[in-house]
């Protein structure tokens, strides 16, 4: 019943459209209908406010972290009944109920749930990451998951439990659907930028 009842729970905090309600409260406008139409933290910042996108993009975080850190280390959950208490953010930013299903791409809530799981070391190495294959690889999706394949390996040799290999998983494979019209198309290396590094 406490699994059932922590998963309703994540799947209702991660179904709050805070970037989207922002747009509406503070800029005056639906931040669907600018960038990529997604309800997320980005489409903040390309409105124009910076400030605004830190509140956002904080917001979508910690509505992944507070659940997951209440049941991983308030309640010490382990095991396989953590994962879908750990999925329940992602799915209810990906297809929030508020937005007729219509949610965010789930990067800033990923942050979020592992920062829920491993405290700052997995966002840090995540976020290390993200910034280094954005800067090498386009377009965008493709940086993301190769920056998340790594997380995956980082927590396989700091030998994670199994349950984090499975929520790993299905957190792959929801950033794998969100971003699958750039994984459609092959992936390329800024050569221009790295080439220029290299002969800096």
């Amino acid at each position: 019943m406490t699994i059932a009842l922590l998963t309703v729970l994540g799947f209702a905090s991660g179904s709050v459209p805070y970037a989207w309600l922002i747009g509406r409260w503070r800029l005056g406008r639906d931040i669907r209908s600018i960038g990529d139409g997604n309800p997320g933290a980005t489409n903040v910042l390309r409105a124009g406010d910076a400030r605004l996108f830190l509140v956002a993009a904080l917001l979508d975080g910690f509505k992944g972290a507070i659940p997951v850190a209440l049941a991983y280390w308030g309640l010490q959950i382990r095991g396989w009944e953590l994962v879908p208490i750990a999925f329940a953010p992602l799915l209810g930013h990906a297809f929030s109920p508020w937005l007729k299903g219509q949610g965010g791409k789930a990067v800033a809530t990923t942050f979020g749930i592992w920062a829920g799981l491993t405290g700052p070391v997995a966002p840090i190495v995540f976020g290390a990451l993200l910034g280094t294959w954005f800067w090498a690889l386009a377009p965008s999706g493709w940086a993301l998951l190769a920056a998340f394949a790594c997380l995956g390996l980082h927590l396989a040799l700091s030998s994670a439990e199994p349950a984090f290999g499975a929520i790993w998983l299905a957190n792959a494979a929801l950033l794998s659907w969100k971003f699958r019209q750039d994984l459609a198309t092959l992936p390329r290396l800024r050569v221009e930028r790295i080439s220029a590094w290299l002969h800096h």
